[in-house]
């Protein structure tokens, strides 16, 4: 009886069967149009159709109901012709309906974890909602497709979840503030420095349609605060190189000349060598005990300043800095020599960038014709990693300097003009100054712009 003609149109017979068929088919695509909308879409699709705002799980289960009905309206219909006593039939429908409910909850758990899950399941619903209306209207399409297209794409599936897993286990191995950093400036509109771009690949950029209302430079400090933990109190130090000091074996005259001429607030004071360093010593004072008493009474003046170890994080240095009356921090490496010098202006430094004063060397970059630039070797690395739009840092802080990095992958001092290939970036040793290297040229980044 329900596969009975009820009406004809244009030679068709349309049944009670097609009829739910078909309403069925457009049941199906409206719910996936809305579902796959809405999923696309998020919160603002939900505040422009309030229409479709939550509704009761009576009228869930009657939806469930309904397309259970749907889907296997065949087989109730054969069913009932076959069965001789309906109780029976019954009892299997409940029992198959106890089933799929039990089935559900680990099922949604699952699928409402992986949004590709959500939205290859919502295709399925609207190619099965459209192969019942074609069905409901005579026309015959093999289901063999059907399910070929499902195995096919769920194949694709599997390996899309495979390779997002292996993604999620390699950057759980990366440093947890790296990827918050990276995070944060998702957050404020921009991306995470990656290979594959330079400084002109708009490395920090908002979207196009969108008004840029942080600065580049504001989240370069936003990165930086962030990263303060992962980096090395050697990253940021003075080297000693540079390090201007006070010797005690100096005559008051020499002692004077040198603090009128470099007019430094304070210096720290070795005697003999720096590696034999004794304090930190206030050039008003030492300048108020010339004027007051004559001459310049050294050991009276003398501070104790903060000593680290080299390794020490930024992060905890700063801690310590606010817990002593010493602004000065000495780094020593493990066998206790003299690496550097810092002071709250290099922690400044390392999160807004350089303050440069008179009596700092400038940074010198050259761009070539053939795009390649030509750097100091002292440029901070991760400096050096956003001008060249790769990642030069070493997790492990081997290294703080472009000449650092150079020699690291070396093992050797190299010689002028020598040249060495890393992260298809061509590197070319310009000038050396001693045992420095002093000028590096840096090509093949036009390869990142394309």
């Amino acid at each position: 009886m329900f596969q009975q003609p009820l009406f004809f149109f244009r030679g068709l017979a349309f049944s009670g069967r097609d009829i739910v068929l078909v309403i069925g088919g457009l049941f199906l695509l409206f719910k996936g149009t809305i579902e796959l909308h809405e999923r696309l879409e998020g919160d603002e699709f939900d505040k422009k159709h309030k229409f479709f705002s939550p509704i009761s799980w009576q009228i869930i289960v009657l939806q469930i109901v309904v397309l259970d009905v749907i889907f296997s309206l065949d087989s109730v219909v054969t069913a009932i012709g076959m069965v001789e006593d309906f109780s029976v039939m019954a009892i299997a429908v409940v029992a198959s309906a106890l089933m799929m409910m039990a089935a559900s909850k680990p099922m949604i758990s699952y699928i409402s974890q992986h949004t590709t899950v959500v939205i290859l399941c919502l295709g399925f619903l609207l190619m099965i909602g459209f192969l019942l209306i074609i069905e409901g209207l005579h026309f015959d399409i093999p289901k063999g497709y059907l399910y070929a297209s499902i195995a096919f794409s769920g194949i694709i599936e599997f390996f899309n979840q495979v390779a997002r897993r292996n993604r999620e286990r390699l950057m759980s191995t990366s440093r947890l503030r790296a990827r918050a950093a990276d995070a944060v400036l998702r957050l404020l509109g921009g991306k995470p420095i990656q290979p594959g771009f330079n400084k002109n690949s708009d490395v920090l950029s908002f979207p196009k349609h969108e008004k840029q209302i942080i600065s580049d430079q504001e989240k370069d400090m936003v990165q930086s605060v962030l990263t303060l933990a992962d980096r090395p109190a050697k990253s940021i130090m003075t080297p000693r190189t540079d390090i201007v000091w006070l010797d005690m074996d100096c005559v008051d005259e020499d002692l004077q000349y040198k603090i009128l001429e470099l007019g430094h607030s304070r210096f720290p004071i070795a005697q003999g060598t720096l590696d034999n360093f004794i304090g930190i010593v206030s050039a008003r004072g030492l300048l108020r005990d010339l004027l007051e008493e004559g001459s310049i009474n050294l050991e009276s003046s003398i501070r104790k300043p903060l000593v680290v170890h080299e390794n020490i994080s930024v992060l905890k240095l700063m801690e310590r800095l606010r817990k002593s009356e010493q602004t000065f921090v000495m780094v020593l490496d493990e066998y206790g020599v003299l690496e550097g010098m810092i002071t709250p202006a290099n922690i400044l430094e390392a999160i807004a960038g350089d303050f440069p004063d008179e009596d700092d060397q400038k940074l010198d970059i050259t761009v070539g014709e053939d795009g390649s630039l030509t750097v100091d070797g002292w440029i901070d690395v991760r400096y050096a990693s956003k001008l060249f739009g790769v990642d030069l840092v070493d997790e492990d802080d081997r290294y703080s300097t472009l000449a650092g990095f150079i020699l690291w992958k070396l093992g050797h001092l190299p010689q002028e003009k020598e040249v060495f290939m890393e992260m298809n970036i061509r590197f070319e040793i310009i000038r050396l100054e001693g045992h420095n290297i002093d000028r590096v040229k840096v090509s093949g980044l036009q390869t990142l712009n394309s």
